[in-house]
């Protein structure tokens, strides 16, 4: 392969295995807990109006948001990979349309989620299980969120193709000022305002623009391989199939966690407001261990298939080995945290006794597989990254729907409550050992591919 002078390869291919991991791992990670601290910047700030209707209101619209968030990583997680991957087999200008097309694909389907958000928002409601204490205050969180529909999807896809730009640290630095500001703004809007939820929405929307401003200057001014020209989008709109069915898995898996969240709310509203609520909060406290683990994956991910694209077999499998024992101390520490801190972290949301010792024995249900979801995304990321979008869809679709939604159903049925809870350590421990074999077995072939495609090039 050519030589370039690409910030991507000198990270991807020329710098040692653990460097490179905790290179992008680190800044990676970090993104991650400041998007979790973004989710719970909202619940957290409504939480102390000492109302848990209104933090309900926030976990009913969740699986709104997750719909948004399934486009933003569909072309995301797809983009940069196909992207890395693109760029490691020296086809940059390919890679340059991608970005284009990726950017303004997220324009388009932002503004498609908003007006269907806002025409759609009554049934909507209702199907995922507001009630009359839930309403009115998840109508107004719903409105607001859908006017800043395409800025959400572009704040959440540019970090994941800067990455494959190896603009780290830029990626970041869009993240980071966007929460703060939210940060700063949830307060003023919610209690100074008296805007109440409607107030959160609007620091949402206004961090997710902030955000997605830095992206594209970046972009604009510094890009290599990622550009933001229409007609090399329009041009190459072809590629947006393989963006998409690579992308595929992450989007899958985000619509699917909405249903089965609408599903589990369902469920548990039969029994209390104060029944959705801790499990809202355990959720957002069990979501920081599982955040972390996909962190670590997603950030290394462009550089696994700029690996495989360039055919270093050897690299790839180093790469993969050391994910694998990161992933796992990562967990186990951040299991370890939650369970003893959960308290506290319970605390943060609910302040209404009876509701807090439910979310904190949810919390324990929740996080029993925790420590070994690494697997999981690290699966589902190297196989994305090797071109296997249906069997990554398949190990989604295991863990968010085909286990889940009936382990759902038929744990509440026989336990109730902490049914619903371990539910989804159960969806989790079955989806893990299957990712773990399609992962060993998908990078044996892989080995046997690039091998095989090596000695055909010294052949000829």
């Amino acid at each position: 392969m050519k030589k370039t002078n690409l910030k991507s390869e000198a990270l991807f291919a020329e710098k040692s295995v653990w460097k490179a991991i905790f290179s992008l791992a680190i800044p990676s990670c970090i993104t991650i807990l400041i998007m979790v601290f973004y989710n719970l910047a909202d619940m957290f700030f409504i939480g102390q109006l000492g109302s848990t209707a209104q933090v309900a209101a926030v976990s009913i619209v969740g699986p709104v948001f997750s719909l948004a968030v399934a486009v933003a990583t569909m072309l995301g997680i797809g983009g940069s990979s196909v992207i890395a991957s693109t760029a490691g087999s020296g086809k940059l200008e390919d890679a340059r349309a991608l970005g284009s097309l990726c950017f303004y694909t997220g324009i388009g389907l932002g503004l498609i989620c908003a007006i269907l958000m806002l025409l759609g928002g009554e049934p909507l409601l209702k199907l995922l299980g507001a009630s009359e204490a839930t309403k009115s205050y998840a109508s107004e969180y719903l409105r607001m969120l859908a006017l800043g529909a395409p800025m959400m999807i572009l704040s959440t896809t540019l970090p994941a193709l800067l990455r494959s730009d190896g603009a780290i640290k830029e990626g970041l630095l869009g993240n980071l000022l966007g929460t703060m500001l939210n940060i700063i703004l949830d307060p003023v809007f919610i209690f100074t305002l008296d805007l109440g939820v409607s107030g959160a929405a609007i620091a949402t929307v206004i961090g997710n623009t902030v955000s997605t401003i830095v992206y594209v200057t970046y972009i604009i001014r510094k890009g290599q391989i990622l550009g933001l020209n229409p007609l090399l989008a329009i041009k190459n709109i072809k590629l947006l199939w393989r963006v998409m069915a690579i992308g595929m898995p992450n989007g899958i898996s985000s619509i699917l966690s909405g249903f089965a969240s609408s599903f589990a709310n369902n469920l548990l509203a039969s029994y209390s407001v104060n029944a959705v609520a801790a499990m809202a909060a355990a959720g957002k406290v069990s979501m920081i261990i599982s955040m972390l683990q996909m962190g670590i994956c997603m950030g290394v991910a462009p550089m696994l298939a700029y690996n495989y694209g360039a055919g270093k077999i050897a690299r790839l499998q180093e790469i993969i080995k050391k994910l694998s024992l990161l992933t796992v101390i990562v967990g186990t520490l951040s299991t370890l945290i939650c369970i003893l801190g959960r308290g506290e972290l319970i605390g943060l949301f609910l302040k209404e006794s009876s509701a807090r010792r439910l979310g904190e024995e949810l919390v324990v249900l929740l996080v029993l597989v925790s420590p070994l979801l690494g697997f999981y995304y690290l699966s589902t990321n190297f196989l994305q990254a090797t071109g296997k979008a249906m069997l990554a869809t398949i190990v989604s679709l295991l863990r968010q729907g085909i286990i889940l939604m009936p382990a759902l159903f038929l744990l509440e049925r026989l336990l109730g409550v902490p049914g619903i809870g371990l539910a989804y350590p159960v969806a989790d421990g079955l989806s893990v050992g299957v990712a773990l074999i399609l992962l060993l077995g998908q990078l044996a072939t892989a080995k046997r591919q690039i091998e095989a495609c090596n000695q055909q090039e010294v052949r000829t």
